[in-house]
């Protein structure tokens, strides 16, 4: 990844998310690089809570830059207030530069964008597609190791991002001049189907993986059946049924305009997983 200088580099840098799949890997990259980090999360010290905006100024105390992950997404209702009202407290205290990670496709995200802009820091987004780790690190990798993967999503090809990329460009826009009021539309090279992407990652396993397509109707029965909440149940069918529904049926070059390099394949990342055993049926 190409590297600017800027007077960032040193200054504490919060990353909200920090435990989670991409916060984690900016973390651990801007601690690479010597930079002073901060982690935004519950279990943190000091806490950092979406839900208590009273815990947000000491977790902004002494911060110039900030990576931007809303939990549980973008999409759900008030999180573009949210962000908001974070970015606004932000540039109170002195924060200069925020990096948010969004979502392609989704109106809300957009709207969660356009509002932290107003908020007054230098904002460089990271739009991304759907994340390659879902297979690996999110509700996907269980399904997977036993064999049969069952979701409400047909023909539609999605372009994959591998979380890695993301974190490239998260962190290059963190610590370098010349992100400010840029978007990134962040994606992998290729489009795959679901039903694709699982048949590669069948192949780098070298097992028989099944990819069923059910009704949004019949996801959501089971869902319920097995005591998801409703809120996460609507978030789940909003994302498969509108979000999935064709509109980002396309690669985009962010990951290259961000950091230089090329995106990573969806078959690179597959046959690398695969090797770490994280698909195996004994994996617990």
């Amino acid at each position: 990844m190409k590297r600017g200088n800027s007077v960032y580099d040193k200054s504490t840098v919060l990353v909200l998310g920090g435990n989670g799949k991409t916060g984690r890997r900016v973390a651990d990259r801007l601690r690479a690089l010597g930079v002073p980090v901060r982690i935004g999360s519950r279990t943190a010290t000091p806490p950092f809570d979406w839900e208590n905006p009273a815990s947000w100024a000491p977790a902004l105390l002494d911060v110039r830059a900030a990576y931007v992950s809303f939990q549980p997404d973008l999409a759900v209702p008030g999180a573009p207030q949210a962000v908001r009202a974070f970015g606004e407290m932000a540039a109170a205290a002195g924060v200069r530069r925020l990096v948010l990670l969004s979502g392609r496709g989704a109106d809300e995200a957009q709207s969660a964008e356009k509002l932290l802009a107003e908020a007054g820091p230098e904002l460089t987004v990271v739009r991304a597609s759907f994340f390659a780790q879902n297979f690996t690190e999110g509700q996907f990798a269980q399904p997977i190791r036993e064999g049969r993967l069952v979701l409400p999503v047909g023909a539609v090809p999605e372009p994959f991002i591998d979380i890695d990329d993301i974190a490239d460009a998260a962190v290059a826009a963190l610590t370098e001049d010349g992100h400010a009021g840029k978007i990134y539309e962040v994606t992998g090279p290729r489009l795959l189907t679901f039903a694709e992407a699982v048949a590669e990652i069948a192949e780098a396993t070298g097992r028989f993986i099944e990819y069923v397509e059910v009704s949004p109707e019949d996801y959501a029965a089971a869902l319920r059946a097995d005591g998801a909440p409703d809120a996460l149940v609507d978030l789940l069918i909003y994302l498969f049924t509108t979000v999935l529904d064709g509109r980002n049926a396309q690669p985009a070059d962010g990951v290259r305009q961000a950091t230089g390099s090329a995106p990573r394949d969806f078959g690179d990342f597959a046959r690398a997983a695969a090797a770490t055993g994280v698909w195996r049926p004994d994996t617990v």
